[in-house]
């Protein structure tokens, strides 16, 4: 049985929601010890138990430290069964991360599958449902895997409440994902999301990417939307020939919506002036399906602690060749 340290890298859940994915897709039991640990409250949180047992239900598994707060879990799947599936986190925890946990898996079954996703759809540390479907699933179709979602309920922390729905095709002809330039720009926009917040909030968020960024008034765009709860988000979208980069930031308690546009904005600039195609957050995402598939290569930012401790974690199940290396100031190309 494969051993991972949960606490290597920067030792959060994702070492945990990898292993998992490469657990199914590999049929490589394995045991994950030291889980979170670099986190304030290590440990299973809801979203990571969600994804346990969505995991154990796709494929019969066994599994041994399901509880909340366990830091040591043995995960012993079998055969990954295609159907249909509700994945209901019992909190605002991220519907995003436990999607992404068993997509691969079921992509790779030998059926259809369709998920009923239910909790936090916005949130914070996590990509929302307008990243994956706007800047995630594309490039999974590229490479060959077939996915669709659609929204049907917003759910913002810590209400959560959300709901959205994805339809899964079996993979049949895979392809290498090469993706070294961004090609013409297309369009961009700044949508800014908010539910049971006052107007202004978004106004002033709104009025702050037009300082920070000079964009128009008509790529500025406010949706207000219904939700069990209150919660506001700031999205800005760079559409471009080859990828299209999604950056978010979430409103919290306390902080001025002049700090929350700030913040996406800083990252935007620092994502523009690059000249890469994949900003950070995508670079992490693209490393399994590119390893489960046929690889390829793409440029992205200075790498994370995420990237590099999820390859670490996919060099542990696989051998896999993952190199990253530095093409300029501010661009380095990974490769698969």
């Amino acid at each position: 049985m494969l051993i991972i340290d949960g606490s290597q890298g920067e030792g959060g859940g994702q070492i945990f929601r990898s292993s998992l994915t490469l657990s199914l897709c590999l049929q490589q039991p394995v045991r994950i010890k030291n889980i979170r640990a670099g986190r304030r409250k290590p440990g299973l949180l809801r979203q990571h138990l969600a994804c346990l047992r969505v995991g154990r239900d796709i494929s019969d598994a066994q599994i041994t430290g399901d509880a909340l707060g366990s830091t040591d879990v043995v995960f012993e799947p079998g055969r990954v069964k295609p159907g249909k599936y509700p994945l209901a986190i019992g909190s605002a925890g991220s519907t995003s991360l436990v999607f992404q946990t068993v997509l691969l898996p079921l992509l790779l079954a030998d059926g259809e599958s369709e998920l009923c996703l239910e909790g936090g759809t916005h949130n914070g540390s996590a990509p929302s449902f307008d990243f994956i479907q706007l800047a995630f699933l594309p490039l999974m179709a590229r490479m060959g895997y077939r996915a669709q979602v659609a929204l049907e309920r917003f759910g913002f922390y810590p209400a959560g409440g959300g709901r959205w729905r994805a339809q899964l095709q079996p993979a049949r002809q895979l392809q290498p994902l090469h993706l070294t330039s961004r090609g013409d720009l297309l369009k961009r926009e700044a949508v800014v999301t908010s539910a049971r917040i006052a107007a202004h909030v978004a106004e002033r968020e709104l009025q702050q990417i037009h300082k920070k960024c000079h964009w128009p008034a008509e790529e500025l765009h406010q949706r207000q939307v219904e939700s069990a709860g209150p919660g506001n988000i700031v999205s800005l979208r760079v559409f471009s020939q080859q990828v299209t980069e999604v950056i978010e930031e979430v409103g919290e308690k306390g902080l001025s919506a002049e700090r929350v546009a700030g913040r996406a904005a800083t990252e935007l600039k620092r994502y523009l002036q690059s000249g890469v195609p994949v900003g950070e957050h995508l670079a992490d995402q693209l490393l399994l399906p590119m390893v489960l598939g046929k690889g390829g290569s793409f440029t992205t930012l200075q790498p994370s602690a995420h990237l590099l401790t999820n390859i670490a974690v996919i060099r542990q199940f696989t051998g896999a060749d993952v190199k990253v290396e530095r093409e300029s100031e501010l661009a380095w190309r990974v490769t698969v």
